[in-house]
């Protein structure tokens, strides 16, 4: 049995991190939740038997092949299982429905789940796709998680990268004309850019917090562990942080010659000030021995 995932992420490039209100969506779709398994509150899973007539909630729920999943996160990803590419944007619709923040342009991505119940062992990996001798919630839930974090950490890998590239520019322009120009509120807006995007990674988006349901059972682990592995997301942070570290040389470097910039031009209206003061004693004292003549 073949199952596909299709995974979006809902983000903001103007508001900043979008969101998905989730508890909207579970009051409204309270039929098509399953149940958590696990304390985590930034993601629901829900199950959909034969949209668009899926609110009689009548189907197998031992069986996930006969059912269509969509795991939902708060930070704004969205992973779909089971279903037909026709299908996608009727389920998209319904998440755009309590979407805050959404892009210009949806960032997407494919993977094939196969199920295999004669499989010799818990799974099986390949490229582009993953065997499971059995897929059930648990198995949706780690898998949605890894994806969806991989998506998010796609969004913030370009965010950075527009960063470097606009420093770059401001480098390569001082190796021309010896300057840059730049205000201060545009450096601030840039380290505060910068810093949002690190936080939300590793708060929102949850990026290095263990799951509970690998925690508790090693075949649920062995699957993370390996899609951790397969979409390289240590790596893929480490080059997100070695980039991040150039932006923060890059501000602090600036911030330097800005503070420079403004010490000298402070410099100038003590020097100014002081020359309007000598000028107007000079004054004073050329006129003074005239005033007491007449």
């Amino acid at each position: 049995m073949l199952f596909y995932f299709f995974c979006m992420i809902w983000l903001s490039q103007i508001h900043g991190f979008g969101s998905i209100d989730l508890r909207s969506m579970q009051a409204e779709h309270w039929s098509n939740i399953v149940p958590p398994s696990s304390r985590s509150a930034n993601y629901i899973v829900l199950r959909y038997y034969d949209f668009p007539s899926e609110i009689t909630g009548i189907g197998s729920e031992d069986n996930v092949g006969c059912c269509h999943y969509m795991v939902v996160f708060q930070y704004g990803s969205a992973v779909l299982f089971n279903i037909v590419d026709n299908e996608v944007e009727a389920y998209l619709k319904i998440v755009r429905r309590y979407a805050s923040g959404l892009l210009p342009e949806m960032r997407k991505d494919d993977y094939a789940v196969k199920q295999n119940p004669v499989l010799a062992e818990d799974m099986q990996g390949g490229t582009d796709y993953i065997v499971l001798k059995n897929l059930d919630i648990d198995g949706i839930r780690i898998i949605g998680r890894v994806l969806g974090q991989s998506i998010a950490l796609d969004y913030f890998v370009s965010q950075i990268d527009g960063m470097v590239e606009e420093f770059t520019d401001i480098n390569r322009g001082m190796e021309k004309t010896g300057t840059f120009t730049m205000d201060r509120r545009k450096l601030f807006q840039l380290v505060g850019k910068a810093n949002s995007n690190l936080a939300d990674v590793i708060l929102k988006v949850g990026l290095f917090e263990r799951s509970e349901i690998a925690w508790r059972d090693a075949k649920y682990a062995q699957i993370f562990e390996y899609l951790w592995e397969e979409y390289e997301v240590t790596q893929r942070f480490g080059n997100l942080d070695f980039k991040l570290k150039f932006v923060e040389h890059n501000i602090h470097f600036l911030q330097e010659v800005l503070q420079n910039r403004r010490s000298n031009l402070l410099e100038w209206c003590i020097i100014y000030l002081i020359f309007i003061e000598n000028v107007i004693s000079i004054y004073e004292i050329i006129h003074e021995p005239t005033a007491v003549s007449l």
